[in-house]
C-alpha cells in the first residue's frame, strides 16, 4: 500500500494519524482489519489490537480507539456469485434492512463500552457495492450538538469529507495538524428539523447525487445534439435565397426567439436546482422539462419589455441574468451549483463551493456580454458606460476569485484577460500583445495575491487557494500543475463537447461573419447596429480560451461560453437582419410606407 501511494502523483503518508497520536504521547487501539489501517503508525505497527469489541476489555487507556462494522460490504461479497462477480449494485430491502440491524448491534455494543466524555465519530469510508453514495457522518460527544454537520473544507450544512475525519480526531486531541492533511474538523452548523425530516432530507441529498450521475452523460449529449441542428437550421436560414419577404421575416422571428431559448439554457441548468426534478419518477425528461421551462421564462423576460426592439435588448436580458444569478450564488453559499447537471457533485468531491469551471465559463461570458449591452443603452452617455461597466466588471472578478465567495484561482486570470480586451475595445484603444501581456501578467498577480491572503489565514480556514501556495512552498506544485495539465489535456478526448466547441465557432466565423449571396453578413450589421457587441463577442472569447489553457476542466469551458455567446450573438444579428429588411410596400391605394428601419 505504501509502495502505491509513492508511486503515484498524490502521495499520501500513509499512517499520518497514529503517528502523530503516539508521537504526543497517545495509545492507539484498533478492533478489527479494516479499522486496523486506520490505528497503523507509517511504519505499518498497531498498538494493539483486538479482533471483536469483546476482546478489547479496558478502553480506557487509549487516545483513540478505531473500529469497524463491516456487516453491509460482507453481506454485499456474499450477495456475489462466481457466473455474476461484481455485478449487483445494491443489496435488495430486506437484506439491507437486516445487515443495517446486525451493524446497528456492533456499533451499539462499542457505545456501551465507550467511557464518559468520550466523542464517537461514526464515518461511511467504502461502498458497499458497485454504485457509489454518499454516507452517514454522526459525531457525538461534549463538543457537539444536535445539529447538522459541516466543515470550511465543504461549506455545505449536512456534507463533510472523508479527509476531514483526520483533522478532526486530531482537533479533538488538541494536537496541531501536520501540513500533509488535507481536511479540516467537522462542525456544528445548522438546525436540523425532526429526525424523520432529517433522514428524508439526507436521503434526498444522496438521491439527488445518484440521478446527476445517471442524467449527466444523455443529458451533455442531447444538449449537444440539439446545439448542432440548430445552427444547422439557423444556417439554412440565413443563407436561403428564395424566400418572400413575409415568410423571411417569420422565419426570422422564428430563429430568433429560439437562439435566445437557447442562450438561456446555460444559466436554467444552475436555476434548475430550485426544483427538485431527480425526486421525479423519470428525472431525464423532469431535468429538461425543468430546464427548458426555466429557459423559456428568461427567454419571456427578455422579449417582454421595449428592450426586445433593440438589436442587444434581448441578449443583454439573458447575459444579465447568467451573471447576476451565479454572482448571488457564489456570495450565498453556491447552492445552485450543488448536484447540478452543469455543476459539481459531493460524491465526486472535486469541488463543494464557489465557481466551478462551467459556472465560470456560464458567468465571465454572461458578465462581459450584459456589459456590452450595457454599454449599448449608455451609448449615448459613454463615461457613465464606462464606469458601470468597469465597476461591475471589477466587482465581478473580485466575487470569481475571493476565497470566501468564488474562489477561483484559474478563473481569475482568464477574467481579467477577458473584461480587459473588452474594456480596451470599447474605449476605442488598440489591443496590442504587449498590452494584453501586461494585463495577463497583473490578473497573474492578482490571483496570487489573494492565494497568498488565503494562505496567512489559519490552516483550518484556508481553501484551496492557499492550499496550493502551501504546496508550493513543499516543492509539490510542479506535480499538482502538471495533473491539472494533464486532465486538461483529456479533456480533449471528450468528444461532444470537443464537437460542441468546433461547430459552435464555425458557425460564428463560417456563417454570422460571412456575407451570404442574400447581403451582407449578419455579424457586420450587428456591430453596424450595436458596434459595442464586437468588445463583447471578443472578449469573452478571449476568457473562455484562456480558461481553456489554464484549467483542469479544458474543452468545457469554452463548450459552456460558446453555448451562451453563440446563440445570443446569432439572436443580435437576426434582429438586426430584421431591422435592415425594408418593410413590405403597401397597397396602392394606401399610402407609402417608410423603409427606414427603426432605431434599434
Amino acid at each position: 500500500m505504501l509502495a502505491f501511494q509513492q508511486a503515484g502523483s498524490f502521495k499520501a503518508e500513509i499512517g499520518l494519524l497514529a503517528q502523530t497520536i503516539t508521537d504526543a504521547g497517545g495509545k492507539v487501539a484498533a478492533i478489527g482489519p479494516g479499522a486496523a489501517l486506520a490505528a497503523a503508525n507509517k511504519s505499518g505497527n498497531i498498538q494493539k489490537y483486538a479482533p471483536t469489541p469483546a476482546e478489547l476489555p479496558n478502553f480506557t487507556p487509549y487516545s483513540l480507539i478505531t473500529a469497524e462494522a463491516n456487516e453491509f460490504p460482507q453481506a454485499w461479497l456474499q450477495a456475489q456469485t462466481a457466473s455474476t462477480p461484481a455485478i449487483s449494485t445494491d443489496l435488495d430491502k430486506k437484506t439491507r434492512q437486516a445487515v443495517a440491524v446486525a451493524a446497528d448491534r456492533t456499533i451499539g455494543e462499542i457505545l456501551d463500552r465507550v467511557p464518559p466524555g468520550s466523542t464517537v465519530l461514526i464515518a461511511g469510508l467504502a461502498d458497499a457495492s458497485t454504485a457509489a453514495h454518499l454516507h452517514v457522518a454522526i459525531a457525538q460527544g461534549p463538543t457537539f450538538r444536535h445539529t447538522f454537520l459541516t466543515a470550511t473544507s465543504t461549506r455545505q450544512d449536512a456534507l463533510v469529507t472523508i479527509t476531514d475525519t483526520t483533522a478532526t480526531i486530531l482537533g479533538l486531541l488538541t494536537l496541531p495538524t501536520p501540513e500533509p492533511v488535507v481536511g479540516r474538523t467537522w462542525t456544528n452548523n445548522g438546525q436540523p428539523p425532526p429526525t424523520p425530516e432529517t433522514v428524508a432530507q439526507l436521503a434526498d441529498a444522496d438521491l439527488a447525487s445518484q440521478v446527476l450521475r445517471d442524467v449527466r452523460e444523455p443529458f451533455f449529449l442531447t444538449l449537444v445534439a440539439l446545439q448542432l441542428i440548430f445552427y444547422a437550421l439557423a444556417a439554412l436560414v440565413l443563407r436561403r435565397r428564395r424566400q418572400s419577404t413575409a415568410t423571411r421575416r417569420r422565419t426570422l422571428i422564428a430563429t430568433q426567439a429560439v437562439a435566445v431559448l437557447s442562450g438561456a439554457i446555460p444559466i436554467s441548468t444552475f436555476l434548475a436546482q430550485l426544483i427538485p426534478w431527480w425526486s421525479a419518477t423519470r428525472p431525464m425528461p423532469a431535468l429538461i422539462a425543468t430546464i427548458l421551462g426555466l429557459a423559456a421564462a428568461i427567454a419571456a423576460l427578455a422579449f417582454a419589455g421595449p428592450w426586445r426592439r433593440s438589436v442587444l435588448g434581448p441578449l443583454t436580458t439573458v447575459a444579465a441574468v447568467s451573471s447576476l444569478a451565479l454572482l448571488i450564488d457564489v456570495m450565498t453559499g453556491s447552492k445552485l451549483q450543488v448536484n447540478a447537471v452543469t455543476g459539481y457533485e459531493p460524491v465526486t468531491g472535486g469541488r463543494f463551493y464557489g465557481f466551478g469551471n462551467m459556472a465560470f465559463a456560464v458567468y465571465s461570458t454572461g458578465t462581459i456580454l450584459a456589459l456590452a449591452g450595457l454599454a449599448h443603452a449608455l451609448r449615448h452617455r459613454p463615461r457613465l458606460a464606462y464606469a458601470l461597466c468597469l465597476g461591475y466588471g471589477l466587482l465581478a472578478i473580485f466575487a470569481d476569485g475571493w476565497p470566501r465567495w468564488g474562489a477561483d484561482f484559474g478563473g481569475v486570470p482568464s477574467f481579467v484577460l477577458g473584461f480587459a480586451v473588452f474594456m480596451l475595445m470599447l474605449t476605442g484603444h488598440r489591443v496590442s500583445v504587449t498590452r494584453l501581456a501586461v494585463i495577463g501578467a497583473a490578473g497573474a498577480v492578482l490571483i496570487v495575491a489573494i492565494a497568498i491572503a488565503d494562505w496567512l489565514r489559519p490552516p483550518d480556514q484556508r481553501t484551496h487557494l492557499g492550499f496550493f501556495v502551501q504546496q508550493v512552498l513543499q516543492g509539490e506544485g510542479g506535480s499538482v500543475i502538471g495533473r491539472k495539465l494533464g486532465a486538461m489535456l483529456g479533456t480533449l478526448g471528450n468528444l461532444p463537447l470537443t464537437l460542441l466547441s468546433l461547430v459552435a465557432l464555425a458557425f460564428l466565423y463560417l456563417v454570422l461573419a460571412r456575407p451570404s449571396k442574400v447581403g451582407a453578413a449578419a455579424l457586420s450589421l450587428a456591430y453596424g447596429y450595436a458596434p459595442t457587441l464586437r468588445a463583447g463577442l471578443f472578449g469573452a472569447l478571449t476568457a473562455a480560451l484562456v480558461g481553456f489553457l489554464i484549467n483542469d476542466s479544458g474543452i468545457a469551458i469554452p463548450a459552456m461560453a460558446l453555448t451562451v455567446a453563440v446563440p445570443l450573438t446569432l439572436a443580435a444579428s437576426v434582429r438586426a437582419l430584421r431591422l435592415a429588411t425594408p418593410t413590405p410596400p403597401a397597397p396602392p391605394s394606401a399610402p407609402a410606407a417608410s423603409t427606414a428601419p427603426a432605431a434599434p
